[in-house]
């Protein structure tokens, strides 16, 4: 397995605690709405994620006023496909189930298009804000070994 994804995930882990930690006391603590919850929860993860991602996971040296604005761009692209299409997905499959409670069908859908955000999100980060030409060749060159 590639070692950049193994410090992507690595620093995934930390912004996912800290962002889902984020959501769901502003879902159930302060009463937000799953949109508010998730994007203000994300943006919290998502400070952390590009101060670490940009240092460690990508070892990134190209220009930071660059890199913020496709950086911010990749978060709200993967952020509004991974939590509208998890939503729905999650309301699909559980619509005939009236045992489970609304919260924890919200909570599930939260956990879902979390698990989506972080594989688009991966990508997104590493082909279009901390692309590193020498590394990505060297990597396209291994692979096709």
């Amino acid at each position: 397995m590639n070692r950049t994804f193994i410090r992507f995930i690595a620093v995934g882990v930390a912004n996912t605690i800290v962002g889902l930690l984020s959501i769901y006391l502003l879902l159930h603590l302060v009463g937000l709405s799953y949109w508010w919850s998730t994007f203000l929860g994300n943006a919290i993860g998502a400070c952390i994620s590009f101060i670490l991602n940009r240092n460690f996971t990508f070892k990134s040296h190209g220009s930071v006023t660059k890199s913020i604005p496709l950086f911010i761009l990749v978060i709200l692209v993967c952020y509004f496909i991974s939590y509208n299409l998890g939503a729905k997905i999650i309301d699909y499959s559980l619509a005939n189930q009236n045992l489970l409670p609304d919260k924890f069908k919200t909570d599930l859908a939260v956990l879902f298009s979390s698990g989506l955000y972080t594989i688009l999100n991966y990508f997104g980060q590493k082909l279009f804000v901390f692309k590193n030409k020498k590394i990505v060749e060297k990597q396209i060159n291994n692979e096709r070994v």
